[in-house]
This record gives structure tokens, C-alpha cells and sequence, in this order.
């Protein structure tokens, strides 16, 4: 008798519990236990499905996962984008490129928009772009009589740029599960992340355009530094991160560092950033040390259950259940591509991304492989997805961002409808990738000399 469907049963529980609220490791590896142990307590299926190799393989596929140096580059990043924020750089960013912007009829949701991509670029973290921008932001653009939805919605669509815009955390994880080298990852990403941020400013000036109301111009009055001193302004601010965004990435794509190598880089210029503008302290070190602990022990414990999950839905035949049923869809590569697509912009509204890659992508990357799919071009398609999924609602995980730092006069209902057209952008991209996979292996192509995995 055929018993894969426990499999299924396995992840539709895992599902149910994390819907439930318990903790994502905890339920991954708890329900691991379980199903590993079900088959025979209850004496239903022959007892050699438990000794099936993956799950023999536990312990060593569980350490060789912690020695990883490709996720080595996690710590890394995240501790940069964890000092930017803490030291009030990315605030004094976002207050200068505000003001430089402002004469400009929607200057300011422009400032916010190339903000979001600078950040991204620089700390490649959803939830601190968002929170920053919606601390800084919002309240001057209601002031200056911003639409509300045009406000929340280029805010926490900015804000989701560091899901696509290299040196994303998010492609860090993509690289590992995909096994596709992070270095290719971050260039084929780039071209997609500026035409995604492209795309808001094009909507923000057809807005302004047409709805000048919702998008006006700041009054003289208010720009209160001009000339030399904003001039000598912008410099101090945008050129030292534009500098540490040549560093990392430079030294990624030219092959000259690795991405853990760049990462390590980016953590000590953001060391140096802070403390060339009197925002470094002790204090503020061990802040930021315990920001990036605690969120790289999250990661990591995901993973280690999520691994533990993959090898016993394996051990019970659901990579073969799940592999028969997408290969055997009519139309082949284009209807799995829909199909994966579909599921995890679905699996977005619910669960975030790491429990995402680390459940659902290693289903999909062995049928992507047999169905001669480039897998770099797919990994990118799940980035641009992942980032719309950040956006929809109800579930968004960059809209409770928002709500959570909007003053009151900001409903949910205006943050909602602020970001369905900045969805719609983004999913127009995500078929112009479909369509044209060249957007996205061109720059790799260039590449003379391979960046490595780690």
C-alpha cells in the first residue's frame, strides 16, 4: 500500500501550526519528530520507510548545514544594516535626499523611492527600511499634504526593495537552497531591482502628473538648507554610502571577494561609517551585536528544523508525490512555473520568507532542474515574487511594518489600497522576466571569472 500521503499530511500540519502562531523551528523539527516516529508506533506501514537514507543522514546533513559558508554572509549583512539603522544614518539619508528632492512635484515620494533602493542596497533588511522610512517619512508627507495611500503605499513598496536589490539576505538564503552561487544571484538581481524601483518612480510622477493634489511640490519655506550647504550635505551623507555599496557589491561581482568576504567588508564600513559621524559607542555596539545574534540564531534554528522537515517528507516520498504531480501538469516548464509561482505568492500572505525557502524551495528546485529550467533565472522569479507577496494584502509582512509606526489618522484600509498599484508594477516586472530570462543572465554572462557559492 502506497502511504506518500503522509507526507502531504506532514506539511499540511506543519501549515496548521504555523497559522497557529507557534514558533517556526520548533513546529518544523516538532513535526519531523512526529512523522518520522507515526508509522510505526501505529504499526501502519512497514517499518523500513524509517530507514529510508535521508533520514539516516539526520545528524550529518544537520551539521554540514551549520558549516555552511555561504550562509556565513547572513551575520554579516545583517549586522550592516542593523548599525545604519541604530546610528541614524539611514534617517539622516532619508532627511537629506527629502530635501533635495522636494522642489520636484512628488519629490518627496521620489526621495523615499531612491532612499529605499540606497537602503536596500546597503542593509538588504525589509523590516528596518520600513520602519525607518514610516518613522521619517510619513509624518512629513501628511504634513505637506501627501494622498494617504499614495504615502503608505510608496513607503512600504520602497521599503520591500532590500528583498531583491543586492546584497539581499533574501538571495543569500535562495543561493543556499538553490545551489546557485550568491555572486551570480546578486548580479542577475540587479537589473530586475532597478527596473522594480523604476517602475514606483514612473507611477509616482504619472501621479503627480495627473493628481498634482496628491503629490505636490514642498514649499520654499520649508527647505531650509540650499546652495553650498546643501550641496556639502549631500556629499557627507550619499557619498559615504554609495561608497560602501561600491565596496561590497564591487568586490562581489568583479570576483575579487566572496559574498561572505563582502559581507564582512560591509559590517566593518558600516563600523567606520558610525563612527566617522559621531554615532559610534559601545552601547551601540552591543545593541547592534545582539540585534544581529538574535535574528541569525532565528535563521538559523529555521533551518536546522526546516532540514530536518525536508529530510523526512522525503523519507515518506512526498518529494516523489509532489515531483509526479507538477511534471505530469499539461504545458510543462510554463505550468509548473505557474503553478510555483502561484503557491508561493500564496505561502507569502501567511508565513515569511525564510520558512518559504527553506520548506517549499528545495520541493521545487529538483523538478525546476529536470525541467531544464535555468535556475539563477528561477531563483530571481522567486525574489521578485516573494517581494510582491511582502506587499498584498491582508497579510503583507511589510504593511504590519507600517501599521505598526503610522499615526492613527492613517487607516489599514488607506495602507491597503496604497500599495495595490505598486503590486501591479511589480508583477508586470515579474512577467517581463518570464518573458525575457536575458534580463536576467546578462550580467552573470559577463562575468569573466565565477564568484564562488560562499
Amino acid at each position: 500500500m502506497d502511504y506518500n500521503w503522509l507526507s502531504l499530511a506532514m506539511f499540511v500540519v506543519a501549515l496548521v501550526l504555523l497559522s497557529a502562531g507557534y514558533p517556526v523551528a520548533f513546529t518544523l523539527s516538532g513535526v519531523a519528530l512526529l512523522f518520522s516516529m507515526l508509522p510505526t508506533a501505529i504499526s501502519w506501514v512497514d517499518p523500513e520507510i524509517l530507514v529510508d537514507p535521508n533520514l539516516l543522514a539526520m545528524p550529518q546533513e544537520i551539521f554540514a548545514t551549520m558549516l555552511s559558508n555561504t550562509l556565513l554572509a547572513i551575520p554579516y549583512f545583517i549586522f550592516m544594516g542593523a548599525m545604519l539603522e541604530k546610528s541614524g544614518l539611514a534617517e539622516k539619508l532619508l532627511e537629506t535626499i527629502g530635501i533635495l528632492f522636494g522642489p520636484i512635484r512628488g519629490g518627496l515620494a521620489l526621495a523615499v523611492v531612491f532612499v529605499g533602493a540606497l537602503l536596500a542596497a546597503t542593509t538588504g533588511v525589509v523590516a528596518a527600511s520600513v520602519v525607518a522610512m514610516g518613522l521619517i517619512s510619513l509624518p512629513i508627507m501628511l504634513r505637506y499634504n501627501y494622498s494617504k495611500e499614495l504615502t503608505a503605499g510608496v513607503i512600504v513598496a520602497s521599503g520591500t526593495l532590500g528583498q531583491i536589490i543586492p546584497p539581499s539576505v533574501v538571495l543569500v538564503v535562495l543561493g543556499d537552497q538553490l545551489g546557485v552561487p550568491v555572486g551570480d544571484l546578486f548580479l542577475g538581481a540587479l537589473i530586475p531591482g532597478l527596473m522594480i524601483a523604476g517602475m514606483f518612480a514612473l507611477h509616482i510622477i504619472i501621479v503627480a502628473i495627473f493628481k498634482p493634489e496628491a503629490a505636490p511640490a514642498l514649499p520654499l519655506s520649508v527647505r531650509e538648507i540650499q546652495g553650498k550647504e546643501l550641496a556639502l550635505r549631500v556629499i557627507k551623507v550619499l557619498i559615504p554610502p554609495l561608497t560602501l555599496i561600491f565596496l561590497v557589491l564591487g568586490s562581489i561581482f568583479w570576483g575579487i571577494a566572496t559574498p561572505t568576504e563582502a559581507g564582512a567588508l560591509g559590517a566593518l564600513g558600516a563600523i567606520l561609517l558610525a563612527w566617522a559621524n559621531g554615532e559610534f559607542s559601545l552601547k551601540r555596539l552591543f545593541e547592534v551585536s545582539e540585534s544581529t545574534l538574535r535574528i541569525t540564531s532565528m535563521v538559523m534554528l529555521i533551518l536546522i528544523g526546516s532540514r530536518a522537515f525536508s529530510l523526512v517528507f522525503i523519507g515518506l516520498g512526498g518529494n516523489i508525490l509532489v515531483s509526479d504531480a507538477l511534471q505530469n501538469l499539461p504545458g510543462g516548464e510554463l505550468s509548473f512555473l505557474i503553478v510555483s509561482m502561484l503557491t508561493v505568492f500564496l505561502l507569502g500572505f501567511f508565513i515569511d520568507f525564510f520558512q518559504i525557502a527553506f520548506i517549499v524551495v528545495p520541493i521545487f528546485r529538483p523538478i525546476a532542474q529536470s525541467l531544464g529550467m535555468d535556475l539563477l533565472w528561477y531563483g530571481i522569479l522567486l525574489g521578485v515574487n516573494l517581494q510582491t507577496s511582502f506587499l498584498t494584502p491582508p497579510f503583507g509582512f511589510a504593511l504590519f511594518y507600517l501599521r505598526g509606526v503610522a499615526p492613527p489618522e492613517i487607516k489599514t484600509s488607506d495602507i491597503y489600497r496604497g500599495a495595490i498599484p505598486f503590486i501591479v508594477l511589480q508583477l508586470i516586472v515579474l512577467v517581463i522576466l518570464v518573458q525575457f530570462p536575458e534580463i536576467v543572465t546578462f550580467l552573470p554572462s559577463l562575468k569573466a571569472t565565477p564568484t564562488g557559492g560562499v
